[in-house]
Formats: C-alpha cells, structure tokens, sequence
C-alpha cells in the first residue's frame, strides 16, 4: 500500500474528505517522524513501535575496487511489529 492508496482508505472510512485524509495522514507520519528525529520512541498499542538505533561503524570493501573501506557510525530506524501483528500475518 502507498500513500495515496492509505489517504483513500481513510478518506473513506472516516467519511471526509480527501483533502482532510491527506492532513490526518500527513500529520501523523511527521509526529513519527518528529519524534524518531528527537530520539523518542513511538509506540502504537497492537501495531508496533518504532525506534532509532545506532549501527556500529565496520569494514565495508568497495565492489568496484576491491578496497576496504571504513564504514562510519550511523542512526537507522527500526521497527518492531507488536505481538498481535506478528499473529495476524502468521495466521
């Protein structure tokens, strides 16, 4: 599902309009986003929560040389499926 395939499913199922549904949806993805950015943990009860986590920096080679390669630190986000999720997909 993209976007705009979630903006109409809102849409519809809150009866407004798609205009409105782009707000509602728009609004809680930077919410997400914003808190990830601060660092925050975003937990939605029998979805998931979401999280920042630090990757280590590492060796990386270059496929085209050959080369080693120092890979630095960085952040990645991460999510983490809620146990009524997980029983959902696994049926």
């Amino acid at each position: 599902m993209i976007r705009s395939e979630l903006i109409k499913e809102v849409s519809e199922n809150l009866e407004v309009t798609k205009k409105q549904a782009t707000v509602l949806v728009n609004t809680i993805f930077d919410s997400i986003i914003e808190a990830l950015t601060k660092g925050d943990k975003v937990e939605i009860r029998n979805f998931g929560s979401f999280k920042v986590k630090t990757r280590g920096p590492r060796k990386g080679r270059n496929p085209k040389t050959g080369a080693s390669v120092d890979v630095p630190e960085k952040k990645v986000p991460f999510f983490k499926p809620g146990k009524e999720l997980k029983n959902l997909i696994e049926g």
